[in-house]
């Protein structure tokens, strides 16, 4: 059976693929293993934010006097929540295998593993297996979580996201081990329905990839809402035994012992390129990852990769748009490399979080003279009005030029206000033409104008 491409996982950078390679023209096939949309649409972006909301209602009506409403206590439906969580994905999944039809690509169920000659090889759930080739095998496996040698994950009392999402009972004590997106957003969910949660970090700062001021203010008030956190901590060891969990952490004090019900792995992703012929096939991986070129090539002419099991960020949309670039390139379009200096980070806890380009610490250790801008949510009509006044947009320029060289926010819906940062970086766009950029009033957005304005002393509204 010969295909044009042939795309190994369905993610959010294989589907995203097999579509833009069926709308070149191309005979697409995707082979897919568990569900269609990989664990973004299954287990990771999309049910994790439905999560979330339910978890932005409760806290909602538990401050709705704040609003002058009146309302009865309310109570968590715990297993209620799970259920909406995993009906959003069922829908997200089956809204994919619409996509897989109407865009006339074969979907191919079973694991996939490459072999020489541009050939993969498919086995069913029955143990059958079938072998097709592709002119262009695309390789897009993505994650899975990370497990630590001496914190091994056992799926009931030391547990990864995937687990999170579907315990049976919510826990009473949780520890989240790590503070990226992933440790944060589930530490926020299950802090604001009533979970006594402790995050433990190893570095000096909770999302240490963001603006040094951007994880201060996230701690204070993951503090202010009863989240313990404990940085410049590692966990040595969890002790299982018993009913719940001690958990031994290493502190720059000392060590201390942390009673809880549950451990949470969020201390990053592993790529998934074991067993799946790379090593039959001769492609070259480094400490996992596939290696490519800056139009997604391997070593071997006819083999791709893209996604987590490549270098670069572990982010559903950057696999989206390395897939779209790959068989545009594969086309003959003219086309150009990512600008992987451009990519947006969000994290989707309360206050969000998000980010482009430099933050104030990059840019003066490169050694550029800059402005930096910031306007607080505090002076945001918006923000005040909404009862959301925590956060700010703080924008660093180039001195010299003018050129926006990073955007950093915390605050109330700053995921969908980062999008105009990455296009003003696109647009090489100025700080003076920010300023001169007309932005609607009242909204969360004039914060950006703002915070222009400040670094060229020209803010109005501080």
């Amino acid at each position: 059976m010969k295909y044009d491409i042939i795309v190994l996982g369905s993610g959010p950078g294989g589907y995203v693929t097999a579509i833009r390679a069926s709308q070149l023209g191309f005979k697409t096939a995707v082979v897919e293993k568990e569900s269609l949309g990989g664990i973004c649409l299954n287990w990771g972006c999309i049910p994790t934010k439905a999560l979330l909301k339910s978890a932005n209602v409760f806290e909602y009506m538990n401050h709705a006097s704040d609003y002058g409403i009146t309302i009865q206590e309310p109570q968590v439906d715990f297993s209620g929540m799970i259920n909406r969580s995993r009906g959003v994905a069922d829908g997200m999944s089956k809204g994919v295998t619409f996509l897989m039809k109407k865009n006339k690509i074969d979907v191919i169920m079973g694991e996939g593993k490459v072999k020489a000659g541009k050939k993969l090889d498919v086995t069913d759930k029955d143990g059958k297996t079938t072998t097709y080739e592709a002119d262009h095998i695309i390789v897009a496996t993505g994650a899975r979580a990370k497990e630590l040698p001496n914190v091994k994950v056992d799926g009931k009392k030391i547990i990864e996201y995937r687990k999170a999402m579907t315990m049976d009972k919510q826990p009473k004590k949780m520890v989240v081990m790590g503070s990226g997106a992933i440790g944060c957003e589930f530490a926020y969910f299950y802090n604001a329905i009533g979970t006594e949660v402790t995050i433990v970090e190893y570095l000096d700062n909770i999302v240490p990839r963001e603006d040094e001021e951007v994880s201060k203010q996230l701690a204070r008030t993951f503090k202010k809402n009863g989240i313990k956190i404990m940085t410049g901590a590692a966990v040595e060891s969890v002790d299982t035994s018993g009913a719940g969990c001690k958990v031994k952490v290493k502190t720059k004090k000392g060590e201390e012992i942390l009673d809880c019900d549950v451990v949470l792995s969020a201390v990053g992703v592993t790529p998934n390129t074991e067993g799946i012929g790379l090593e039959d096939v001769g492609i070259a991986t480094d400490r996992g990852l596939i290696q490519v070129d800056e139009y997604y090539k391997t070593n071997i002419p006819g083999y791709y990769a893209i996604g987590d099991c490549v270098p670069g960020p572990a982010l559903a949309h950057v696999a989206s748009a390395e897939g779209i670039l790959c068989v545009e390139k594969i086309k003959g379009e003219n086309v150009q490399p990512i600008d992987y200096d451009n990519i947006p980070s969000c994290t989707y806890c309360s206050p969000e979080v998000s980010s482009v380009g430099m933050t104030e610490a990059a840019a003066k250790e490169a050694g550029i003279e800059i402005k930096v801008g910031k306007f607080p949510f505090s002076a945001s009509g918006k923000a005040k009005a909404a009862g959301h006044s925590d956060g700010f947009v703080k924008l660093i320029f180039d001195a010299k030029y003018g050129e926006l060289l990073g955007g950093h926010m915390i605050g109330a819906n700053v995921t969908e206000m980062i999008a105009e940062i990455v296009s003003i970086r696109k647009l090489e766009t100025t700080g003076h033409e920010i300023i001169k950029t007309v932005h609607p009033h009242p909204t969360m957005s004039e914060a950006v104008m703002e915070a222009a304005a400040a670094a060229y002393d020209e803010v109005i509204h501080l």
